[in-house]
């Protein structure tokens, strides 16, 4: 039940205390928990970046909304969707897998080719959201790991992902920015760490049918 209970420690922290600092131990941890994320025929069809640039994160916050968390985070991790999955993400999965896994290649044939049949019919900008779902998967289980960790964030997606695309080069990786998530310690002065979570109650949530 610890997993409950840290779950209802964290809080979307709106001021991070600036002079505390993640080990990396600890985010070495929560890139873990973000490359155990279940995807999609197993593509990861995503990259986090860690901006840890100050002059860089500075540039970004006007185009987050101002938003201090950007700044104040002992770290930065930007989620972004790949703009499109081509045979070659598909065929470095599957040699991935036949490496990891001892399975021969040739036998791993067929479903490349389905996959390849199936994502080739998608549409271009259907790929791109498809892919920025994905990404909310990963910055759930990074949320849950920080929990766990003791270590906050705060999710985001109030920002302007044209401008993150130009600041930090995306359209040149193949990605768009789809969330934000600052990670660090809350500062003392955050009065939002003393409200109680409002939800709603299991009978308006979950439905048995």
């Amino acid at each position: 039940m610890s997993l409950v209970e840290n779950l209802k420690w964290r809080y979307a922290t709106k001021q991070f205390d600036s002079s505390k600092k993640i080990s990396d131990s600890d985010l070495n941890i929560i890139k873990e928990a973000i490359s155990l994320t279940p995807t999609s025929y197993g593509l990861e069809s995503y990259k986090v970046l860690v901006v840890e640039n100050p002059e860089i994160r500075e540039q970004l916050k006007p185009a987050s909304w101002g938003q201090s968390q950007v700044t104040d985070a002992s770290h930065l991790l930007v989620f972004c969707g790949f703009n499109e999955v081509t045979p070659e993400h598909i065929e470095a999965m599957l040699k991935l897998k036949s490496e990891t896994q001892g399975v021969e290649l040739e036998n791993l044939n067929g479903y490349g080719d389905f996959m390849k049949s199936s994502i080739g019919n998608i549409p271009v900008e259907t790929v791109k959201t498809w892919t920025a779902k994905q990404t909310y998967i990963a910055i759930a289980y990074a949320m849950a790991a920080c929990a766990e960790l003791k270590i906050d964030s705060c999710p985001m997606e109030g920002f302007d992902a044209a401008k993150y695309s130009e600041i930090l080069g995306l359209e040149a990786k193949g990605l768009t920015a789809a969330l934000v998530l600052p990670i660090g310690y809350r500062s003392e002065e955050d009065k939002t760490q003393h409200g109680k979570k409002v939800r709603k109650p299991f009978n308006e949530i979950f439905e048995v049918i």
